[in-house]
């Protein structure tokens, strides 16, 4: 691929007032999504009681969402190709808002086996839909700085997410509801909501955007139609599916993903365990988010000017394996913090790096599907950390077998993000 054009004035003013206008409706709509996937570690410090759940049990039930999630993944971003991003984001975001408030009507395992696959069902496609979206409006040299002010709102979610779901887990017997119940209902509720401000605040194209003036349009759109002229076509999905880097790259975000829900699920009951009282847990907690979210924002500005992707991806998670074994090593809170620490610095921003990888050579329905099939491979770590975290913790009694496997596996992936040197060197 050739060296990215500079942009001129014109070009970076349209891009500004897209990033203004897009990225914090799209960041806010990922923080709800992140947070009622991950809400369910904190609800676990009382349902699992009341609901007399096992660690397996729980595991299973937090992971069972990413099996729905899977499975819906290439359809739902194939028809957001066909029906629009405006659209089809709206109807995404309006959808998992009810399954996540749903949740609070759980009674046992199998209800909540149910309910949290439906989330899955329902949520399936947004964050791969995002990724492309962001292919139609900003430029490669520009998109892993508006990815990360995208995905910062990971970080950001269990910053703010673990203190507000410890202070709605103390609503205990408001209007005869439990805590936990009154967690999932307030926090599910808001992404509806965002659901309808998306469908009159989003554009699907820079063409169709009123807010921009037509030399706006005009500049931006000629600016990306040259970069899509100079990138490897793929014109279907069939394409995509017989191109290796896709499956390498699938297998890179199937073992990072691992990780980051594997530890941000159990966090709660890792620092329960720890003998941290309740009502600081959810402080604690925030720690390495807020230190993730640093690292994310500067090592996404590193990329951007260096434009070594896979070398960063590589280091990444590397650091993030190494800093699980030295969690694993520690007794003490605060050594074990901040190596839990280190290991979310490097799995949150292996994957706002890996995401800009694969529109490199992706474009058009092709992308959609593409970016959407490797998601949802990946997306199935997010049933495998969490269970397998609850299996070996049922087994050995202690977390330290879990962040173990959970160490070699992100060593495995960056072997893997290695091997794309062979594919990708302009990365």
């Amino acid at each position: 691929m050739p060296q990215p054009e500079v942009a001129t004035a014109l070009q970076q003013r349209a891009m500004s007032k897209a990033a203004w206008r897009l990225i914090p409706l799209l960041a806010l709509a990922y923080f709800f999504n992140y947070l009622d996937r991950t809400s369910v570690g904190y609800a676990a410090l009382q349902m699992t009681d009341q609901l007399g759940l096992t660690a397996a049990q729980f595991g299973l039930g937090a992971g069972i969402m990413f099996v729905g999630y899977c499975l819906c993944e290439v359809p739902s971003n194939l028809a957001m190709y066909r029906f629009g991003a405006r659209l089809w984001m709206a109807r995404i975001m309006i959808t998992w808002g009810l399954a996540a408030a749903a949740t609070a009507c759980v009674v046992g395992p199998y209800s909540f086996y149910v309910v949290r696959f439906l989330l899955g069902v329902a949520e399936a496609g947004f964050f791969p839909g995002v990724i492309f979206f962001l292919t139609l409006w900003f430029p490669v040299q520009y998109r892993t700085r508006v990815l990360a002010w995208f995905t910062v709102a990971t970080p950001i979610s269990f910053l703010v997410g673990g203190p507000l779901s410890i202070w709605l887990l103390q609503m205990h017997g408001a209007l005869g509801l439990a805590g936990w119940q009154w967690m999932f209902i307030i926090e599910g509720l808001p992404a509806c909501l965002l659901g309808l401000v998306t469908l009159k605040v989003l554009a699907n194209r820079p063409d169709e955007a009123r807010w921009l003036s037509r030399e706006e349009k005009d500049a931006l759109s000629a600016m990306l139609e040259k970069e899509r002229a100079h990138t490897c076509k793929s014109h279907g999905l069939a394409t995509a599916l017989k191109d290796p880097r896709v499956w390498i790259l699938s297998s890179i975000t199937f073992s990072f993903t691992i990780g980051t829900y594997g530890i941000g699920i159990w966090l709660p009951q890792m620092l329960k365990a720890q003998g941290v009282e309740l009502g600081l847990i959810g402080w604690v907690a925030a720690v390495p988010y807020f230190f993730s979210t640093i690292g994310l924002l500067f090592w996404a500005k590193h990329v951007d000017r260096s434009g070594r992707g896979i070398l960063n991806l590589v280091i990444a998670l590397v650091l993030a394996g190494l800093a699980l074994i030295f969690a694993l090593n520690m007794n003490a809170l605060v050594p074990a913090l901040a190596g839990i620490t280190l290991a979310l610095v490097g799995t949150i921003s292996a994957k706002t790096i890996f995401y800009t990888l694969p529109a490199r050579f992706l474009s058009g329905q092709a992308a959609a599907g593409g970016i959407a099939l490797i998601n949802s491979i990946g997306a199935f770590g997010g049933f495998v950390g969490p269970y397998l975290m609850g299996f070996l913790k049922d087994h050995t009694q202690s977390f330290s077998a879990g962040l173990m496997v959970m160490g070699g596996i992100l060593f495995v992936a960056a072997l893997m993000a290695l091997s794309l040197r062979l594919f990708m060197r302009d990365a």
